[in-house]
């Protein structure tokens, strides 16, 4: 049966580009945390434009396929992953689309496909003397459409946003094979609902987003950047809050870490070091960046932290290579954590005046529940979004660590709402968390949002089981 729902797909889209042995399909079934991996699919298929993905999608409509679509599978909660081992699902994946249609520097707009690897959107945006500033560690692997499906947050969102805030427009594939034609380079637009934002964060289970129109900036000419050790997280979010005011608003990232986050970082990641003389509890690394190339942040930054109190040991970067080496301590924390064992990820957000209060019930409460458990919180403090994450006990095996996650995510999470904060901050819902959404999200937001699904998927066939539970739960 399946071998002739998936003869058409050939005839759409070449044989070559319809994926069905084991061989073939392996690569997209491996997914980065390993939580879901070794799931098995019908095909993978990849086609090469907007018009072929509608063709296929029409295809799988009529053979009663479900469609996955995935992009630079570098997802953190399962979100283009099968759900199981499922002869009537297939993953689309949008690699193949990967050309940057038009740059347009004097409207400060990039037109790309969605198979566009980040890394690349910056380049260009680069050679053109303009800034796309979507940035964070995968950026090498993952593409564009992944990003806007799961508003990617990154490095940087304090002063550009989320990749929300830089889509202007986006073309789409709907679940019956319609194209929506939304590619527009506007700022300004009250003609009707703004669709777009339908699509972007909704992960896939909408529509298939096969382009977008993106806000590119001004390059920058400069940047300052330091490292600065504290006691504690209410120390950081009050030096944070003195550091945007007193640089001009100039701050373009803001990072915080705990000592056990970092001492990760220094113990397991290469070319890792400690940065200042003696440990501290909480570190906080800024930059401030300026497209002004008469500006002295470094002097800006001096000024600030020399004037801000409570401050204990902080260093400015002399070089571009030295605050390369602050950034790389930060961007090693997700990795090097796997060297202390197994770990619970809890990517979380609340208001950032609410940060130490929730460090202080968050941490109390899960060493309660979980004795021995290694802590590991870090993110981003600019916009209120940390990854409490939390590493096995020394006495305790991976699997019975891991076993508790459902249990020790909820403890978090219950936490999380009492802060007025969000459970799936950037990294999406994925299948990892729809449990979640039916348990802590407002029941007449539940029922908007099964209602639109229901409205542009009516047989749930786009991402079935991601971000609301199935039809048939």
């Amino acid at each position: 049966m399946i071998d002739n729902a998936l003869t058409p797909l050939k005839t759409i889209l070449g044989a070559d580009n319809v994926l069905s042995t084991p061989e073939q399909t392996a690569p997209y079934l491996q997914e980065r945390r390993g939580r879901f991996a070794g799931r098995r699919v019908a095909a993978v298929l990849t086609p090469g434009s907007t018009q072929e993905v509608a063709a296929a999608m029409r295809q799988c409509q009529t053979q009663q396929l479900n469609v996955i679509p995935q992009g630079g599978n570098t997802g953190l909660c399962g979100g283009a992953a099968a759900l199981d081992d499922d002869p009537h699902s297939v993953i689309l994946s949008l690699e193949r689309l990967n050309k940057i249609r038009l740059l347009d520097a004097e409207n400060f707009t990039i037109t790309a496909e969605a198979g566009c690897r980040l890394s690349a959107l910056q380049e260009a945006a680069t050679a053109a003397d303009r800034l796309f500033p979507l940035s964070y560690a995968a950026e090498r692997d993952c593409q564009i459409g992944g990003n806007l499906a799961t508003n990617a947050g990154g490095m940087n969102v304090l002063r550009y946003g989320n990749a929300r805030e830089l889509a202007l427009g986006l073309e789409v594939v709907l679940a019956d094979g319609q194209i929506w034609h939304g590619l527009t380079g506007l700022r300004k637009d009250n003609s009707g609902y703004a669709l777009r934002d339908l699509f972007i964060g909704s992960e896939g289970t909408l529509g298939i987003i096969t382009a977008a129109t993106l806000k590119l900036f001004p390059a920058l000419r400069c940047r300052a950047t330091a490292i600065v050790g504290l006691a504690s997280m209410a120390d950081a979010v009050q030096l944070f809050s003195h550091l945007r005011q007193a640089s001009g608003d100039t701050m373009t990232s803001a990072e915080v870490m705990s000592r056990q986050a970092l001492g990760f970082a220094v113990d397991y990641a290469p070319n890792c070091h400690e940065p200042l003389p003696a440990a501290h509890h909480w570190y906080l690394l800024v930059e401030l960046g300026s497209s002004a190339a008469a500006v002295d942040l470094s002097k800006r930054l001096e000024r600030a932290l020399a004037d801000a109190s409570d401050v204990g040991d902080y260093r400015v970067a002399r070089s571009a290579d030295e605050a390369a080496d602050f950034w790389r301590l930060r961007n090693s924390i997700p990795g090097a954590q796997k060297g202390a064992g197994a770990s619970i990820k809890n990517d979380i957000s609340v208001p950032i005046s609410a940060l130490p209060a929730f460090i202080d019930a968050a941490s109390a409460a899960i060493e309660q529940h979980c004795q021995g458990v290694r802590l590991c919180p870090f993110g981003h403090i600019g916009d209120g979004n940390l990854h409490f994450n939390l590493s096995q006990p020394k006495n305790m095996s991976a699997e019975q660590f891991l076993a508790r996650w459902e249990e020790l995510a909820g403890v978090v999470n219950d936490i999380v709402m009492r802060h007025h904060g969000s459970f799936a901050a950037e990294h999406g819902v994925g299948q990892l968390k729809p449990n979640e959404v039916s348990r802590l999200k407002d029941p007449v937001e539940q029922s908007l949002m099964r209602a639109i699904k229901l409205a542009l998927d009516p047989e749930g066939r786009l991402n079935p089981g991601k971000v609301i539970p199935r039809y048939d739960d």
